[in-house]
């Protein structure tokens, strides 16, 4: 397609969505004042803004509004943004998060860094695993689409999310207790306490998040547990420190552990006969036992009416233990147990300028991370045996940016940014080696796979050998936009935007070191036009984008018979598409929202086990996906209001590979069964609520829709079976909440 053809489908489209008025919700955010104005404060570019002044495509939750679609997890969080997928071979654990189309396709290793760059109140989270967490005490969400190479932390080709969490305000004393029930015996219990120790200097704020339930997919196996239990208990501790007006230290620290059972795994074709959607046949279902923890400091310093400067420092540790029994079957055929270790440091420094005609953010990053893993394949080798692997990956980021909003005139704005980005990775102290022994049992080496250049097994078991590679990447990335805003308050704009993904290393590679190697860093050129705004009523609230993305080196994971798997690169792709979002208040009552992302993607150029994929669809990137909810007041009964808030979310058929229906020649696969079909599933609450209690009854998937949220090919790489992750059943409960 070439630009001028694009550059005018996307004008039609954006004239359509503005005359159709058919676009997606934004939600409050934590600023009281400005929500009661009407207005959402966001810091989408390091600074605070009204969500209507960003010329960036954001979605900005609130936690009221978490609350009321019924959204408690991240994994959650693709119910209510445009054109974002989250999917995972387990479960609410170690989330994919893919935006437009931009993931880590289907890729399942624990080292490989994400392309959407999740953040807690700023800091970048590298380890995937700490990605799936609770949502709670939250002040707000902000889901920042499109490449972020200018103001964002790292590996952000995709985009951001931000979890911003609540902190002290420095008045009074408040908090809440939630207790809630739900079906599968699940008892959740939320709550948060602050306290002003001085007022105006200085306040403290805790939070804790806790449930435990049942596996929600019943295990027919004599004895067995059932899968996708949840046991969660997770703390965060705030204390801010405002000695002097120009100064506001905030020092944060959080930990939390999960040790629920392993998602399920819809696997050996010969034990699903007689099976619902929602049992398995598994005689070893595992524990999804993470920990998380960290620290962090955020000191702003004003230095005059139009300086300002700002230091985020934080450390970050945790671990994961996944014990997967990845063939759904009474046979022990596959069994992996996935370990890690992490930690993290970061730091970055900012500065904030702003005058009549300029706003400015730059500054310094830098931010170290190590993921030390153990992981143990047992497969169905004669006799009972597999694969130990272990590694050491650690990664350096040094980046230095700025970005300028530059008034040209009345209303037109130029931005013009960059980030100049340095990426050292080394993979060291690995090996890996073949052996016998039964699952869970004591290991006997026989054969050293890495380093070892040939076939599994015929290399010499050697405990004192050692495989290590180093790779450095550097990259300039940046974003020029245009925006201008009418005399209505309508702000439109058009942006380009270079995003970049270090390159990586195969985490999968444990058979042999043929195929551990460093691969090339992902690129992408990013166009888009967009507009948003409301009415001088403020009934309706609307914002609308279109995108076209050259997307080049696409880090993905290709398995083969052995099993053996290789990490490369897909040369070239395509995506384009269309986001909708709108909010309607017709009256004080009632509160419509509704969102829709149009979206196509393909592979102009990749080659997989022989097979030509081009023109292929990309991984987790549906064509359509569309939110539809409202929030009526019913009535006002004793005191309180009662408050009914269904919605709708619906998505078009995605693909789990890049093989889509194709099959690699001369191979067992049947690819055409990793893939979900369009769906649409019902969630809704009915709350009655007063100034300190709310008690809501809440439905997720109401008419039960059976959909699954992950596959992956195992007949290509030797089993005789694909490997498909059914998504949760219909879940429903009640909560009350006491707020003081």
């Amino acid at each position: 397609m070439n630009g001028l053809t694009w550059a005018r489908r996307m004008m039609v489209a954006l004239a359509l969505s503005t005359s159709s008025m058919a676009l997606a919700q934004e939600a409050p955010a934590g600023d009281d004042s400005a929500a009661e104005a009407g207005e959402i404060i966001v810091t989408a570019q390091r600074r605070e803004q009204s969500l209507l002044e960003v010329p960036v495509a954001v979605t900005a939750l609130g936690g009221d509004q978490l609350a009321q679609r019924g959204i408690s997890n991240s994994a959650q969080l693709g119910e209510a943004v445009p054109n974002l997928q989250i999917n995972s071979p387990y479960g609410s654990t170690q989330p994919n998060f893919s935006l437009r189309g931009i993931g880590v396709a289907n890729e399942y290793n624990s080292n490989q860094a994400s392309p959407v760059g999740v953040y807690l109140d700023d800091v970048y989270l590298a380890p995937r695993t700490s990605h799936g967490m609770g949502l709670f005490d939250l002040d707000r969400i902000e889901v920042l689409r499109g490449p972020q190479g200018t103001l964002f932390g790292r590996n952000t080709t995709g985009g951001a999310i931000n979890f911003i969490t609540r902190k002290p305000n420095l008045s009074g004393t408040n908090g809440y207790v939630q207790l809630g029930y739900a079906n599968f015996d699940t008892f959740t219990a939320q709550g948060a306490a602050e306290a002003t120790l001085a007022e105006d200097v200085a306040g403290v704020r805790l939070a804790v998040n806790y449930a435990k339930g049942d596996g929600q997919i019943r295990n027919v196996f004599p004895g067995g547990r059932d899968a996708a239990s949840v046991d969660t208990l997770q703390g965060r501790f705030s204390l801010r420190v405002k000695p002097i007006d120009t100064l506001d230290i905030v020092l944060r620290a959080y930990g939390g552990r999960d040790r629920g059972t392993q998602a399920a795994v819809h696997g050996l074709g010969a034990f699903r006969a007689g099976l619902g959607f929602f049992e398995t046949n598994e005689n070893r279902i595992g524990n999804n036992n993470t920990d998380a923890w960290g620290f962090s400091t955020n000191i702003a310093l004003e230095l005059s009416d139009r300086w300002s400067l700002a230091s985020i420092t934080s450390y970050d540790g945790g671990k994961q233990n996944l014990q997967q029994a990845a063939d759904g079957s009474p046979l022990d055929l596959l069994d992996i147990n996935w370990s890690s270790r992490y930690r993290q440091f970061s730091q970055e420094l900012r500065t904030n300028y702003a005058s009549d005609t300029i706003d400015f953010v730059g500054g310094l990053f830098y931010g170290w991370d190590r993921n030390i893993t153990d992981n143990t394949f047992n497969l169905p080798l004669p006799p009972a045996g597999g694969f130990f692997q272990h590694y050491r990956q650690v990664r350096k980021s040094y980046a230095i940016f700025g970005q300028a909003d530059i008034t040209l005139a009345e209303r037109l704005v130029l931005t013009l940014g960059a980030r100049y980005t340095r990426d050292r990775s080394r993979y060291d102290d690995a090996f890996a080696f073949l052996f016998v022994g039964p699952v869970g049992g004591p290991l006997t080496p026989i054969a050293t796979t890495v380093p070892c250049p040939g076939v599994a097994g015929t290399c010499a078991y050697n405990p004192a050998a050692r495989f290590a590679l180093a790779d450095t990447n550097k990259a300039l990335t940046g974003r020029i936009a245009l925006s201008y805003t009418f005399d209505s308050g309508t702000l439109v704009y058009a942006s380009y935007n270079r995003g970049y993904r270090a390159g990586a290393i195969n985490g999968g590679g444990y058979t042999s070191s043929s195929g551990i190697g460093y691969i090339e860093p992902e690129r992408v050129n990013a166009y888009e036009l967009g507009i948003k705004g409301r009415t001088d009523d403020r009934v309706f609230t609307y914002a609308a984008s279109a995108f076209y993305y050259d997307y080049s080196n696409q880090q993905l994971q290709d398995t083969r018979a052995g099993p053996v798997s290789f990490l490369v690169n897909a040369p070239a792709s395509e995506v384009y598409g269309v986001e909708l979002e709108t909010t309607i208040q017709p009256t004080d009552a009632l509160r419509i929202n509704a969102a829709l992302g149009w979206l196509k993607s393909r592979y102009k150029t990749l080659t997989l086990q022989g097979a030509n994929l081009s023109g292929n669809d990309l991984p987790f990137a549906p064509e359509l996906t569309g939110q539809l909810g409202l929030e009526w007041d019913v009535a006002e009964v004793a005191g309180g209001k009662i408050t009914f808030a269904p919605n709708v979310v619906y998505s078009s058929r995605q693909f789990f590979s890049p093989f889509n229906n194709d099959n690699a020649p001369r191979t067992a696969q049947l690819n055409s069964e990793l893939q979900q079909g369009a769906n649409a599933k019902v969630n809704g609450t009915l709350s009655w609520s007063d100034d300190r209690i709310t008690v809501r009854l809440f439905a997720n998937n109401l008419f039960d829709r059976k959909t699954y949220g992950y596959g992956l090919d195992l007949r290509g790489a030797g089993f005789p079976y694909n490997f498909l992750v059914p998504s949760a059943p219909r879940t429903f409960g009640a909560s009350v909440r006491f707020g003081f």
